[in-house]
């Protein structure tokens, strides 16, 4: 028999029954749930009505997320659940440091403290537990195949604490309560890291199994092409650190602008970018949008405080770009294809040689309706058809 088990057969049978019956929803319902607060309140609920006198709980989990780097629900006996982001910066890891969860991990061991002799050094968190008037606290470690690790806390104001009885339940369901978290917790890295390395859309469209080479997806929109000018030029001296640095600042300036205006940004191609509107029923307002957040990118470039200074170049045009599965074998990318995305790419080459920071094709100025100075014909390379570039001022 597990240690889960051995505790679960020295529960009274209204305890066992109140074990079995939260299990059973941890990995039946719990995992169905579209809000992990509500998973959390609900757990929390049945441990009580099961008698262990919990006043307040935590779940904290890793995140792969380019800006945070773990998620925290807690709840506390009649307020309920609520969550907090630790975001990333270079100071993320000195709050775990000194915390309980550090020495659970280290050790793969429950830290139970007794509070009213636990010194308030011992941890961070001790004052704050003490102020709140918790007698009994625990933390409790999670280890995920996935080498991803997280916890579970459970505290009481009781004066008696946790009885042996109470430490019997939570160990006995403790493990149903780790496969719920740890299947929660892996889902939604799943589509965090898809979302963030390829894009809503494709993430979207990866998961519910659009992942054979050949299959392609047409998109009728507003399409924006950025790129940064004379980048091999401004960074050849730069250390790797300080080219990286300098275009996250050229980043940060266009994509912002692109995403609040309702755009996705497709992909990120060295110093290019690449970006859509979705036209839907409505052309005219995704070539606004597109043109709203050329605009605003370009005045945030104008902003930045960098050494180097950078100009950036954009163009704008209206057509259809084309996702589609490409590769060998077991090895594809989902890449955005198609006449229109290299329309907009040429025309965005355009910006130095015109000396114009923002561009738009013939085709954009026909759906938009956008007053523009026309730039004349222009051969756009690969394309057999001379296209009239338009300069619509920023």
């Amino acid at each position: 028999m597990t240690r889960s088990s051995d505790e679960l057969a020295t529960l009274p049978q209204g305890m066992m029954i109140a074990a079995l019956d939260l299990m059973s929803y941890m990995l039946g319902d719990a995992l169905k749930a579209t809000d992990a607060d509500d998973v959390l309140c609900e757990m929390c609920d049945r441990i009580r009505r099961a008698g262990v006198p919990l006043d307040r709980a935590s779940s904290i989990v890793p995140l792969l997320h380019a800006e945070a780097v773990a998620s925290a629900r807690f709840w506390e006996r009649g307020a309920g659940a609520r969550s907090y982001l630790f975001p990333y910066s270079a100071e993320s890891g000195e709050g775990y440091s000194n915390s309980p969860a550090a020495d659970a991990h280290n050790s793969g061991e429950w830290v139970v403290m007794w509070l009213p002799d636990t010194p308030d050094d011992r941890y961070d968190i001790v004052s704050e537990l003490k102020e709140a008037g918790h007698t009994h606290y625990v933390m409790a470690p999670v280890f995920m195949r996935s080498g991803m690790s997280s916890t579970f806390s459970f505290a009481t104001c009781d004066p008696v604490g946790f009885s042996a009885q109470h430490f019997a339940f939570l160990r006995a369901v403790f493990p149903a309560l780790a496969a719920c978290q740890e299947i929660l917790t892996t889902n939604r890295a799943m589509h965090e890291v898809m979302r963030m390395y390829v894009g809503d859309e494709p993430h979207r469209r990866i998961l519910s199994g659009d992942v054979h080479r050949g299959e392609v997806m047409h998109i009728r929109s507003a399409i924006l092409f950025a790129d940064m000018r004379r980048f091999t030029e401004l960074t050849a001296d730069m250390s790797a650190e300080a080219a990286t640095g300098l275009l996250n600042t050229y980043y940060d300036c266009l994509v912002p602008p692109v995403e609040e205006a309702g755009g996705e940004v497709l992909k990120f191609m060295g110093d290019g970018i690449l970006a859509i509107f979705r036209a839907e029923e409505d052309g005219v307002a995704a070539c606004a949008a597109a043109l709203k957040a050329s605009r605003d990118g370009l005045a945030r470039v104008g902003q930045a405080k960098t050494t180097p200074v950078f100009e950036v170049g954009i163009a704008l045009h209206f057509g259809e770009v084309a996702y589609g599965n490409v590769g060998s074998g077991m090895r594809l990318d989902y890449t955005v294809i198609g006449r229109d995305v290299n329309v907009a790419a040429r025309v965005a080459g355009f910006c130095g040689t015109l000396n114009e920071p923002l561009l738009v094709s013939e085709a954009f100025v026909a759906q938009s309706g956008v007053q523009g100075r026309s730039l004349g014909l222009h051969t756009l390379k690969g394309l057999a058809t001379a296209q009239d570039v338009y300069s619509v001022g920023v």
